[in-house]
């Protein structure tokens, strides 16, 4: 019993430890106030508006773990609960340092300590999770949209936005604008905060935006009040409800990718079977990377560069497909023709894909692997999971961003 009760203070401890890092997360992108800083500090009084991401985003985090936990649990297969994974690098402003933006957590996982052997119960307990998680983000991301503030909110984040009148986007996300400090501190009486003598706008900036999915054009478009309360993406990061649905989103889209021992693999592997699935797992993860890494080499770049870039970049491309079958040799082809098709695709169709889901398909084919464990119990699956099955790949191609976060 003292033996439990130490594994549930860990499991608690964790998640009071993200719970605070994911709060300091939410203070900082909602108000751009951080750690360390002399102007804009966080204070306890920012620190407690934090939770309006906090809550919601570990809410639909916890409730995704623990569909997969009940679940397993329904099946009697041992289970641990889930282990919160904390990361904020904001503690690096108390030592000096300045921050990198985080959203406070890696996520959670749960520890199987049984051996699954059956077809079904890796299905059942696949899917319990990003379905469970994916409900979750709906109801958070209705609350958003339907609670949006006035367009004026944003004015408390960037004050400096009034400059340019009720029309401000057209300045502000479209066109390199300067003017300085003097002008703004005239007409508001107060110098704008983080910048220097000339302010700059515009997409030369340095700047983050989210991308769009099709949940996201939905609520957008449908579930929004006002059409000029919707936040721009690059301001998103300021309404926390919804930059927690839209995170929620995305790490729905991320375990139901189809591949492996990703949840979507554990769910695509039950509709179709082994012998299917290994076929169809490695054309998917070719695709994934063909995509992810288009634009990564192309002919604008200098030949001094490709010098080194374009073998670097093929070994990158063969380590992700180094255990895609037990041929150097295959291996290696597949990841030169790889390399070849993005080349020129992007060198003369100039199609850019996302590097940030090359690094994860290099996660897949290094260390989760490209295949599902072959099972001794291969039941067919009954008609509800089938359709379960397939609505959450449904959800999956919802929930996917081509490109969800742009650094420019």
């Amino acid at each position: 019993m003292r033996e439990r009760y130490r594994r549930w203070g860990i499991h608690l401890l964790l998640f009071l430890i993200t719970l605070t890092t994911t709060t300091f997360a939410g203070a900082e992108w909602q108000f751009m106030r951080f750690v360390g800083f002399d102007q804009n500090p966080i204070t306890w009084e920012w620190f407690v508006k934090g939770f309006a991401f906090s809550v919601p985003f570990l809410g639909v985090l916890t409730i995704h773990e623990f569909g997969h936990y009940f679940t397993a649990k329904w099946h009697k297969v041992k289970v641990t609960l889930p282990y919160y994974i904390p990361l904020w690098f904001g503690f690096l402003g108390w030592i000096g340092l300045v921050g990198i933006p985080s959203i406070g957590t890696m996520g959670a996982v749960i520890r199987i300590k049984d051996h699954i052997n059956s077809r079904k119960q890796f299905f059942d307990i696949g899917i319990a999770g990003p379905l469970a998680g994916f409900v979750a983000a709906l109801a958070v991301l209705f609350y958003g949209f339907t609670h949006l503030p006035p367009k004026d909110y944003i004015y408390e984040i960037h004050p400096e936005y009034q400059y340019f009148g009720d029309n401000f986007e057209e300045v502000v996300y479209q066109k390199d604008t300067f003017f300085l400090t003097e002008d703004y501190e005239r007409q508001f009486g107060s110098a704008p905060t983080f910048w220097p003598d000339t302010m700059r706008f515009g997409s030369s900036d340095a700047t983050f935006a989210l991308g769009s999915n099709l949940l996201m054009t939905f609520f957008e478009e449908y579930v929004a009040p006002e059409d000029d309360w919707v936040p721009n993406a690059y301001e998103i990061i300021h309404y926390p409800w919804i930059f927690a649905g839209y995170l929620a989103l995305f790490f729905t889209a991320l375990n139901l990718i189809p591949i492996g021992q990703l949840d979507g693999g554990h769910i695509l592997y039950g509709l179709i079977g082994s012998r299917l699935h290994r076929k169809v797992s490695a054309g998917l993860f070719t695709a994934f990377v063909f995509y992810s890494g288009l634009g990564t080499v192309t002919l604008a770049a200098s030949s001094d560069v490709l010098m080194w870039e374009i073998p670097l970049y093929i070994g990158f491309l063969y380590l992700m497909f180094s255990r895609l079958t037990r041929s150097i040799q295959t291996n290696l082809m597949v990841a030169v023709a790889v390399f070849t098709a993005q080349f020129f695709i992007s060198s003369y169709f100039n199609v850019q894909g996302y590097f940030g889901w090359l690094v994860f398909a290099f996660l897949i084919g290094r260390v989760l692997g490209i295949y599902h464990p072959v099972t001794f119990v291969n039941e067919p699956l009954s008609l509800t999971r089938k359709i379960l099955g397939w609505i959450a790949l449904v959800v999956f191609v919802l929930c996917f961003t081509p490109n969800p976060f742009g650094f420019s």
